[in-house]
């Protein structure tokens, strides 16, 4: 049998982001040529997100790279805050493909007149494009999730609304080749410029969500709950009196948290110090990875 060989992390997240820029490149291209041909605007709705999609990978790779270097004397937390700036980006972008697509696609449903051809490409490059966003998401899911990468969760969120989004195209495709059968339904015509504004509603919203997370580690908000969960995991060490003044950060992919404990008078510095650092091995058992510093006071007397 063959060892299976366990990559370190940061080739791992190095190798999920660039994965994702190779498949981006593949569908950015392949739907560009198809959706120039057909004159859809579904796919060419299509073909800009993925062309966006390529460049977010491109950041995100540059990000995961960059993230993952060692502290140093002028980011003493790590460089994990770029990841958080590569997700801002990521949303910027995306809210500007929707302006675009909203736009050609209310200028078609008010006059503009463009000749969809829909011929059997169309539907391949669009089935084709869920196949390959529905793999990569979940591989980048699943790195994101090993490894708390904040990037490479924003880069596989990006690409999951891209099958949602390619469904939505896929419809609206149908319903024009039926109208082009039956001329009763001669309406439905217009179904592509519909079926591209719903690609624009999707990318907004997941683009608002992301946006709203990303500011939101870029202003240092604590993780829901993790404030009470490692305020209850110091209150389990024995000696600690209390604990109070639980401060918990994300940058990247890494946790920081200060905490203040209270401990007997009597101890000495040594025993102090011995229980700080079984606190941080506590925490770190139930959250892995977490940096946590522990600040010591003496017990209050009664």
């Amino acid at each position: 049998m063959t060892e299976k060989i366990e990559l370190s992390p940061k080739k791992e997240k190095n190798r999920a982001a660039l994965s994702s820029v190779v498949a981006a490149v593949g569908l950015t291209t392949f739907k560009i040529i198809v959706g120039v041909l057909t004159g859809s605007l579904g796919i060419l709705a299509e073909a800009a997100h993925s062309g966006l999609d390529l460049v977010a990978a491109l950041v995100t790779l540059f990000a995961v790279r960059v993230s993952s270097k060692d502290p140093d004397e002028q980011h003493n937390y790590g460089h994990g805050k770029i990841e958080n700036l590569s997700a801002l980006f990521e949303t910027l972008l995306l809210l500007g493909t929707c302006v675009w697509i909203v736009f050609e696609a209310v200028s078609r449903l008010t006059g503009k007149a463009v000749e969809v051809d829909i011929n059997a490409w169309a539907f391949i490059v669009m089935a084709a494009s869920i196949v390959i966003d529905y793999s990569r998401s979940r591989m980048l899911f699943a790195a994101a999730r090993k490894h708390n990468s904040q990037a490479l969760e924003a880069d596989a969120l990006h690409f999951s609304t891209d099958i949602w989004s390619s469904s939505v195209v896929i419809v609206g495709l149908i319903l024009v080749k039926l109208s082009e059968l039956v001329p009763s339904l001669h309406w439905l015509h217009q179904a592509d410029s519909i079926a591209a504004l719903g690609v624009s509603a999707i990318v907004a919203y997941v683009s608002i969500r992301l946006g709203i997370r990303t500011v939101q580690g870029l202003l240092d908000t604590s993780p829901d709950g993790m404030d009470e969960k490692v305020r209850a995991i110091v209150q389990t060490v024995k000696g600690v009196a209390d604990c109070h003044s639980v401060r918990v950060r994300m940058s990247g992919p890494t946790l920081f948290a200060d905490v203040h404990i209270r401990l007997a008078p009597s101890m000495t510095v040594e025993e102090a110090h011995q229980k700080t650092l079984l606190i941080q091995k506590k925490v770190r058992e139930e959250i892995p990875g977490m940096d946590i510093t522990v600040h010591v006071e003496p017990k209050k007397s009664k």
